[in-house]
């Protein structure tokens, strides 16, 4: 299995190095050269997974190394069928996605992936220093994978005030000497600039050996592939998924796993008032606005970098096309996208809604009212989406976070806090470690320079 960039100028590179490498030298985000038909599912979740990533690792890794790392990975996960899905309506199935250890999606991902990294790295006897950006979750679900891993230093960049308490501290109480929280006076578009602008500076990138394991970095998403094709087999017909998203990587696995066999008849973009993905889909007008901060706060986010990925193949794999459309949405703030690419490959499979604050809580309390069940803001999203925009068959939301990551707002909607699991439940009485910087790249990078132990 080999790898090319989106941007067309960067070496193509095998599993392990576009693992590794996170961003391409060029800019752009790696892809395989061919995508792999979905082989036959598994007895259960880590099988499934096994088998999937086994097509886009290729001899990297062999298949006894990978399966015991998928095993040990799920191992973490406090429901035994790792993702399990439950139904809420006659036509409504939530999967919960949130059982690993940092309590939301990222760890599905993420677990295996900071065992990928231990393993390759310790195979060359290498060091890396891993680079985050987050708006919330991707932080401290890679602290959590990476913390322990002998060969990895992780800095993550996250907005200040702008991620939930429980989201920030899951961050900023882990006292393990590799990992480093910075609070960046700025947006997550912000901070996901300046992670860019890092890994363009190449002194620094070798300096630092950088490396990335936020949705850049294309084994996040592979890994991510398997939850939709999970779900999928649970249904007679073609199931619809509704997936909350900010950053188009999670609905681009979904969409990565209807191309290549899974049984998906539709996706459909769940959006809070940062609503760039919503009005793209329904009125092709992917122009960035001013970031809004909401009760989901995972989601608020104005610039969708793995869009970068579905953009090459609209541009059939043009790399030099897909670059210059993406230079004039950085110089503009729009992306132009041609009609006849929006109509063939947009259209026929994606679909949007859009919600604010005030029915994102209305549908928290509703499902409460209706069902028992707490769910937190970006779920919510999603099943108000997935009602106000009716289909025929079984449409699944992904439950991304557990409530307990958002309680101030479901207490709002329900009236009820909901509990964190008891492994989590002091953590809002640990201590916080964290380092306050601006949005200034020279800054970041300095601090970055600092806690690198590369080159030491």
């Amino acid at each position: 299995m080999r790898y090319v960039s989106t941007r067309g100028t960067a070496p193509e590179l095998g599993f392990s190095d576009v693992l590794l490498s996170g961003l391409a030298s060029d800019g752009g985000l790696y892809v395989p050269t061919e995508w792999p038909t979905l082989p036959a599912a598994g007895d259960d979740y880590s099988s499934t997974a096994t088998s999937i990533m086994a097509t886009y690792i290729g001899d990297d890794i062999s298949a006894e190394v990978l399966e015991a790392i998928v095993r040990d990975a799920y191992a973490t996960f406090r429901h035994p069928e790792v993702a399990p899905l439950v139904q809420i309506e006659d036509d409504l199935w939530i999967q919960e996605l949130f059982h690993g250890p940092t309590l939301a999606f990222k760890d599905l991902a993420l677990q295996v992936v900071g065992r990928l990294f231990d393993h390759v790295l310790a195979e060359r006897s290498d060091r890396v220093t891993i680079i985050g950006a987050t708006s919330g979750d991707t932080g401290s679900a890679a602290i959590d994978a990476v913390k322990s891993c002998d060969n990895v230093d992780i800095v993550i960049l996250y907005p200040r005030g702008r991620t939930s308490d429980v989201q920030r501290r899951q961050m900023t109480t882990v006292d393990s000497p590799n990992v480093h929280a910075v609070a960046v006076d700025g947006t997550f578009d912000d901070c996901q600039d300046l992670v860019k602008a890092m890994f363009a500076d190449e002194q620094l990138r070798r300096d630092c050996n950088l490396s990335a394991v936020n949705s850049i970095n294309w084994a996040r998403v592979m890994a991510q592939i398997v939850y939709y094709v999970t779900a999928s087999q649970a249904f007679a017909e073609p199931a619809r998924f509704c997936v909350p998203t900010g950053n188009f990587g999670n609905v681009l696995a979904g969409w990565i796993a209807k191309s290549t066999g899974a049984s998906i008849d539709h996706l459909l973009i769940a959006s809070n008032a940062n609503d760039i993905l919503a009005r793209f889909v329904n009125d092709r007008d992917m122009s960035a606005t001013e970031v809004v901060p909401t009760l989901s706060p995972s989601m608020d986010i104005q610039v969708s970098s793995n869009f970068e990925r579905l953009l090459f193949e609209m541009n059939n794999r043009n790399g030099a096309r897909t670059a210059e459309q993406l230079q004039h949405f950085r110089s503009s703030g729009a992306l132009e996208v041609e009609e006849a690419n929006f109509r063939t490959w947009i259209s026929p499979t994606f679909s949007a809604e859009r919600l604010d604050d005030e029915e994102t809580l209305a549908e928290i309390s509703r499902v409460y009212r209706d069902s028992g069940m707490l769910i937190d803001p970006h779920t919510a999203t999603g099943t108000a989406a997935a009602r106000r925009s009716r289909s025929n068959g079984a449409t699944v939301c992904l439950s991304t976070a557990h409530p307990a990551k958002f309680p101030d707002a479901v207490e709002k909607a329900t009236g009820i806090r909901p509990e964190l699991p008891p492994e989590l439940g002091d953590l809002m009485e640990r201590s916080e470690r964290m380092t306050d910087l601006p949005a200034d790249l020279g800054a970041v990078s300095d601090f970055v320079r600092g806690v690198s132990r590369v080159s030491r």
